[in-house]
């Protein structure tokens, strides 16, 4: 079929007003945006490739070209939500995603040719159809914007001196610490969609807790003092951001430890610098992208991605730990690009190895640097290695 760009744009906004109306209904039974926010950011993605690429190299699109093209779409759509930090379970945002791309098909091959019988000879053009359909989408979106804003979370701030811990958090709220905020003896989350900025941490049992449920950013939080875990995470979904975790002088607390979350949807672990402890940022059963994060001085593990989680480590610097850099253990899937891991020393359970495969685990490593350790790399328990590009 030969498109016009305004046939385009127009079966695109008709075929997603059900989609979109159905996710606005979705997130106020969950109580939460993802579906509103996957299907604007799929909304936008199709008219984004609609004008600037769609309509340029396909004057003529056959039927056929929808898969790949859906397919690309689907990537896209992960990519920008993973960039722009939305925290929605991975299925069931595919599964929106395919039901949205399969009633496109449906009505762009059976019902839009009923509604309007020109529909082909016109290039995809719904006169009246099309001017409504993008009314109502515009209704849509800005009503969900418009509630979205009445029902944003309330914003806490924390005055600057010592505060008593444990701080529990039972309400979806915004905590702001005003410089020389601390609290001592940790935080407790126990609500969904808390954030909580600018907080110093110090001591208690575990630094920061989140415990069953999703939706927490922690953005410039920083935790010194912790018994076990720096950040403990556990049954929930979080975005930790340019965090500071000091665990020196504890051989066996944890900086960040995330784990049994597999059902709950992707975690993101970004620009944090974390000393001292076991390990400095653990996954197990989990899926987490970590990227951009400093390790050092942790006397077992940098990095471990393990027991059946997936997930990237993406530019991290992991300097002078003790044991192994980065493992992928425990039939755990990783992607392992770009990062930097140098002076790891042995210890009496390891040679000291940059980057360890092991336990039926498989691994993807691209660019790395991990010259500059006793063992750079190391695979056992067949595991999968692969190396496409020179690590």
């Amino acid at each position: 079929m030969s498109y016009t760009l305004r046939g385009r744009i127009e079966s695109r906004l008709a075929a997603l007003l059900p989609l979109l109306a159905a996710a606005c209904v979705l997130a106020l039974a969950l109580h939460r945006w993802w579906p509103v926010e996957a299907a604007a950011l799929m909304l936008g993605v199709g008219l984004a490739l609609d004008a600037q690429a769609y309509h340029r190299l396909l004057p003529y699109q056959p039927g056929w070209v929808a898969v790949p093209l859906g397919a690309l779409e689907l990537a896209l759509l992960v990519l920008l939500m993973r960039w722009a930090g939305i925290a929605a379970p991975v299925e069931p945002a595919v599964a929106l995603f395919v039901a949205g791309w399969l009633l496109a098909q449906l009505l762009g091959h059976a019902g839009f040719p009923l509604l309007r019988l020109g529909y082909a000879e016109d290039g995809g053009e719904l006169g009246r159809v099309g001017a409504a359909a993008a009314v109502g989408v515009g209704v849509l979106l800005a009503a969900a914007g418009g509630t979205a804003y009445a029902l944003r979370p309330p914003v806490v701030h924390l005055s600057a001196g010592v505060h008593r811990g444990p701080l529990v958090i039972a309400r979806r709220e915004v905590l702001v610490g005003d410089p020389g905020a601390i609290v001592r003896g940790g935080i407790v989350v126990r609500a969904d969609g808390v954030t909580i900025k600018n907080v110093s941490v110090v001591g208690g049992d575990y630094g920061v807790v989140v415990d069953g449920y999703d939706g927490t950013k922690l953005d410039r939080v920083s935790v010194s003092g912790a018994k076990l875990d720096g950040i403990h995470v556990r049954f929930a979904t979080v975005m930790i951001k340019d965090c500071s975790v000091d665990m020196l002088g504890n051989a066996y607390g944890q900086g960040i430890d995330i784990s049994y979350t597999m059902d709950h949807g992707m975690n993101m672990i970004e620009g944090c610098n974390l000393v001292g402890g076991m390990e400095g940022i653990a996954t197990h059963s989990s899926m987490s992208d970590i990227a951009h994060n400093t390790i050092t001085h942790t006397t077992l593990r940098g990095i471990a991605m393990t027991e059946m989680s997936m997930g990237t480590i993406t530019q991290n610097e992991v300097r002078n730990v003790t044991g192994v850099g980065i493992v992928c253990n425990d039939h755990s899937m990783c992607e392992v690009e770009r990062n930097t891991v140098v002076g790891t020393r042995p210890s009496p359970v390891s040679r000291g190895v940059g980057f360890l495969a092991s336990y039926l685990s498989e691994a993807d490593l691209k660019h790395n640097e991990l010259g500059a350790n006793p063992v750079p790399v190391a695979v056992l328990s067949n595991s999968i290695l692969r190396r496409p590009g020179r690590s």
